[in-house]
């Protein structure tokens, strides 16, 4: 009798189990990380992201691309609100990584008790723009076929530069600073020091790393050693592949010394290139701190720390 019992008690709780609300299912530590890749343009964003894609099922993760209105990198109030929500909420999608041409937003401000893993990729800020001129006129050789906004435009890079065109104009290469900087209105004033410093603060304090177009297979090797749930076969991938993850915009024509030297004296470019100089010694720290070199390659290093005098001792 106890037995028969128990088992109806045992389906009267299942039943209402099924009939109530869905229960709540912790996810283990690993699986409760979320990337967000809030990736400049013409950086080689999207090849690093197509790695993540080659990647995902392998290593058990979501991909999710953040697509935004007219590609504005400046969310609203109630969409920072939702965006917020659902990446730290979004069971289903844990792991994920996500990205998108956004700019920095702080998780903390919005209450969440664990914030994502912010990682960038950041560019010699003259040749992206470059790359970007050319983009807009020619496209690249992942969709070849799609027509650009400014196609049909054949003025050079130089003579833009010569003919003081908007295209080309020092304030085009206001863009790497305020991503990182991130939703305050002064990040986007164009030559603002403090919105400088705020994107050094923000690289050094809320970045995981943060890497370098000229330098990308370092970046992807240290994202592999330090994220391997994420990035494991991501170096060899990058090596060995068949580099259909690779873009390069097409027609694209190198600037001459002298319309470099003019982009130069801007005060802008200054401030642009403080910001990259700044970025790229902190990668580079991070790599000697990282890595060792032997015949020319580089090695990750092993564990170098151990726990010792480890108290009170257990039987």
């Amino acid at each position: 009798e106890r037995a028969i019992a128990r088992h109806e008690v045992r389906e009267i709780e299942q039943r209402h189990t099924a009939d109530g609300p869905r229960q709540e299912v912790a996810l283990d530590e690993d699986d409760d990380v979320v990337i967000i890749y809030n990736r400049v343009p013409k950086t080689a964003s999207t090849s690093f992201t197509n790695i993540a894609y080659d990647l995902c099922a392998k290593n058990r993760y979501h991909v999710l691309h953040i697509n935004t209105t007219k590609n504005n990198p400046v969310m609203s109030l109630q969409d920072q609100v939702r965006f917020v929500k659902n990446v730290t909420s979004w069971k289903e999608m844990k792991p994920g990584f996500y990205h998108g041409h956004v700019s920095y937003l702080d998780f903390a401000k919005f209450g969440v008790k664990k914030k994502p893993i912010y990682i960038n990729v950041i560019r010699d800020p003259i040749e992206r723009l470059v790359s970007y001129y050319y983009f807009l006129r020619f496209g690249d050789d992942y969709r070849p076929g799609l027509r650009r906004r400014k196609q049909g435009d054949k003025k050079t890079f130089d003579e833009c530069v010569a003919a003081g065109g908007s295209d080309c104009a020092p304030e085009k290469l206001w863009l790497q600073i305020p991503f990182f900087c991130g939703h305050s209105s002064e990040c986007w004033n164009v030559g603002s020091r403090w919105a400088l410093e705020q994107a050094k603060y923000n690289l050094i304090n809320e970045y995981f790393l943060v890497g370098v177009t000229e330098e990308l297979e370092d970046f992807i090797m240290l994202l592999e050693a330090a994220l391997p749930r994420f990035f494991r076969g991501a170096t060899e991938l990058y090596r060995t592949g068949k580099k259909s993850h690779l873009r390069k915009t097409t027609e694209k024509k190198l600037p001459t010394k002298e319309t470099i030297a003019k982009l130069q004296q801007s005060e802008i470019w200054k401030m642009e290139n403080e910001f990259y100089e700044f970025a790229l010694e902190q990668f580079q720290f991070v790599r000697a701190h990282a890595v060792r070199e032997k015949d020319g390659e580089l090695y990750i290093l092993a564990q170098n720390f151990f726990y010792e005098k480890i108290y009170p001792k257990s039987n």
